[in-house]
């Protein structure tokens, strides 16, 4: 399989670009020039958000302009910031997810991306069972209406979001129990989860291994793949902070090489430079380092 290498469009709305946020059509064209095979949506406002996009038309538009730069769609980051899982009922996350989900299958893009959108709150053990159960229900409902539109169904876990550790994480995996309920895999915040423990609430929870351990304790789950390095900081004392490829301490060929097996069958790879003011040029420099370590590691 030819490895695909996209990037996220909201690396050009977020931080220091939030003044002054590059339009879509301006990140195509940047994102053909630098070399990516495909775009990773985001669908934060100006980027394509699935309100702005409700009918079958106005979704054929967009996907046809994706594809007069060269470039396919890795993935839909949808905004989902008034329906936190744990905290609303399904039926209230449920119809505004649908409306995304309802945007992917026009789009034909066959990812969707979620976080548990609330912060990672101390919480009395009656509220963390109150919420874990209804984000439970949420999330399996949510997977198996994506499935059946044929749309795969990740969660990435971010030290900024409730249920950060990694006994968490596989916690929630198991209890969702659903094959299409799947994780995003982005090392930054692995190494921020597994090795700094941050933003943890009450005793840290730290892997001896690090990346690799966390990544090969949620390799049966992996369904989608981001790559940037960390520094181990967090941005804004909130999630990772996104360094650039080299300049953190991440060893990527041991990563890959350790979860070979499950990143060799997935169809894209996202660079993830959210926050970076630094990206017109980082981001160039990205799909070579990436194109080597495929050449390398494969």
């Amino acid at each position: 399989m030819k490895h695909q290498i996209s990037i996220g469009s909201w690396a050009f709305i977020f931080g220091p670009f939030e003044k002054n946020p590059w339009d879509f059509a301006k990140v195509l064209q940047w994102t053909k020039e630098a070399g990516y095979d495909g775009i990773e949506i985001s669908g934060f406002r100006p980027h394509p958000h699935h309100d702005d996009y409700d009918t079958p038309e106005k979704c054929w538009e967009l996907a046809e302009l994706v594809s007069s730069y060269g470039l396919g769609i890795s993935g839909y980051a949808p905004d989902l910031m008034q329906v936190p899982p744990a905290e609303v009922s399904t039926e209230q996350y449920m119809s505004v997810f649908h409306r995304s989900l309802q945007f992917c299958r026009r789009c034909g893009i066959g990812t969707i991306r979620v976080d548990t959108v609330s912060p990672p709150d101390v919480l009395s053990h009656v509220e963390y069972e109150r919420r874990f159960t209804r984000l439970t229900a949420t999330w399996r409902a949510a997977s198996l209406a994506a499935e059946q539109a044929g749309v795969r169904f990740v969660w990435e876990f971010e030290p900024g979001f409730w249920l950060n550790k990694p006994s968490e994480v596989k916690h929630l995996i198991e209890a969702v129990n659903h094959p299409n309920f799947q994780i995003l895999f982005d090392p930054s915040h692995a190494y921020m989860g597994a090795v700094v423990g941050a933003r943890q609430t009450g005793e840290k929870e730290i892997l001896p291994g690090g990346v690799v351990e966390y990544a090969q304790l949620l390799a049966p789950y992996i369904g989608h793949f981001h790559l940037i390095d960390s520094d181990g900081t967090l941005h804004g004392e909130e999630t990772s902070t996104h360094t650039p490829f080299g300049e953190g301490h991440i060893d990527f060929k041991q990563l890959m090489r350790s979860i070979r097996p499950v990143i060799s069958k997935l169809p894209w790879w996202g660079v993830d430079y959210c926050f970076h003011a630094g990206v017109e040029q980082d981001g160039r420099k990205a799909v070579p380092f990436i194109r080597d370590l495929i050449k390398e590691v494969f």
